[in-house]
């Protein structure tokens, strides 16, 4: 096992510190150009998703931020800090800004592609792209067999694992407990079809959202002379080596690009072609509007969000740099949120409920790939095995599953990006 994931590591090094680190970043400007920088029509997106529970664009949204928001935006930002410096921060957050253009485009092109199956059902995602527009079946089930493979990593087991991490160190229960309390509250809701699961995301995400956001600001406030130091050092290391900080090692422009952009990528999924998913059953018929509101996901959960994560753990370890010593990698964030009556608890609530909306969300995106390669047939076998990785994953190594999370994010956007590539020119930016 050690061997596999040291050579695991090695790949992903390989890949993540440059075809994939220049390839993403290109198709986000390239789109941002092509659109003429839609991002800002954000405020137009904005509006778009509101109107409350019961209207569709916002259910699609809430199914989107659910998939997204999980350990990506503590973990996830945590681990990319303490592997890549501070100035993974921004690569983070920049993977966010410019990746909201590549979500649009992800978007217009499902809408544009999606069929009717046999029962009536409207059917859509990336792998019809690369079916319909593209004229290859194969490439669509290739991807869709990736998709269902990454619902099994980046959607279920990393989340079980931080689950189990976070149940562990506030309460003490065993691993395998946890795993089987978290398999029947997440089998309670996707073993009830997919109205259950948008009914869920539209209560639960805004709900955890408001409450995390809420302690971040908290805590900045409390670290306020901190604040504006912190973010000079994240732009200061984003291009350059940068001298410890705590406990956490100075990051070349390499390291910090390299976990910056895969952790942004991993938390919001632009380029890697799952979030349209979210969007293939909407009543949305406008294919411009539906590609705005996914834009918007990735704003929420990755330029707010992820970015606000950052500056706290920053701000924090620069008032108080001891913390850094007293946690893992993975923890940063808990090192930040110890600062804070009662924070750890609060923390440990919110990637609970983050992990457990994830988990919901990707088993919604793992069935539209398994409708693809097998039919509504096979549906109760999919939710079963789905359900038996979230306990695998709470109890196998977290570093391992890290890795094999980012190895099954890379063979997905190898063909998301080669489709985006080719169709660049049939995504229409919305009329102004």
């Amino acid at each position: 096992m050690s061997f596999f994931y040291e050579a695991l590591s090695a790949l992903n090094r390989f890949l993540w510190n440059g075809p994939l680190l220049f390839l993403l970043l290109g198709i986000h400007c390239l789109f941002t150009v092509r659109l003429h920088f839609v991002q800002r029509r954000l405020p137009d997106a904005i509006r778009l998703s509101g109107g409350g529970r019961k209207k569709h664009g916002f259910r699609s949204l809430t199914t989107a931020l659910a998939a997204t928001l999980g350990t990506g935006n503590i973990v996830g930002v945590s681990s990319a800090i303490a592997l890549g410096g501070p100035g993974a921060v921004f690569w983070c957050w920049l993977t966010g800004v410019l990746g909201m253009a590549t979500a649009y485009a992800e978007c217009y092109l499902s809408m544009t592609c999606r069929k009717k199956d046999a029962a009536g059902k409207v059917r859509g995602g990336i792998m019809y792209v690369l079916e319909h527009a593209l004229g290859s079946k194969q490439a669509g089930r290739w991807f869709a067999y990736l998709l269902l493979i990454a619902s099994f990593g980046i959607g279920c087991s990393t989340q079980a694992g931080t689950v189990t991490e976070t149940v562990s160190s506030l309460v003490g229960t065993a691993p395998a407990i946890t795993g089987l309390i978290l398999v029947f509250f997440v089998g309670y809701v996707i073993l009830h079809g997919s109205l259950a699961i948008t009914k869920l995301c539209s209560v639960l995400v805004p709900l955890m959202a408001v409450l995390y956001l809420a302690a971040c600001v908290i805590l900045l406030f409390f670290n306020s002379a901190h604040v504006l130091p912190a973010l000079r050092l994240i732009m200061s290391s984003a291009f350059s080596p940068t001298a410890a900080l705590g406990g956490i090692a100075g990051g070349s422009f390499l390291l910090s690009a390299r976990y910056g952009i895969a952790r942004g990528l991993f938390t919001n999924e632009a380029g890697l072609g799952t979030a349209p998913l979210a969007f293939t059953e909407s009543e949305e018929s406008s294919p411009e509007k539906a590609a705005l509101l996914s834009m918007s996901a990735v704003f929420w959960d990755t330029v707010v969000l992820c970015a606000l994560t950052g500056i706290v753990i920053i701000s924090s370890l620069l008032r108080v740099p001891s913390l850094a010593g007293e946690y893992t990698a993975t923890t940063l964030t808990s090192a930040a949120f110890s600062l804070l009556p009662y924070g750890e608890l609060l923390l440990g609530i919110s990637l609970i409920a983050f992990a457990y909306a994830t988990l919901i969300g990707w088993s919604y995106f793992g069935s539209q790939a398994v409708t693809y390669l097998f039919g509504e047939n096979a549906m109760k076998t999919y939710r079963l095995c789905y359900l038996g990785m979230i306990f695998a994953g709470s109890v196998l190594s977290m570093p391992l599953i890290w890795e094999l999370t980012d190895f099954i994010n890379a063979c997905m956007v190898l063909p998301n990006v080669l489709a985006l590539f080719l169709l660049r020119r049939s995504v229409k930016a919305p009329a102004d």
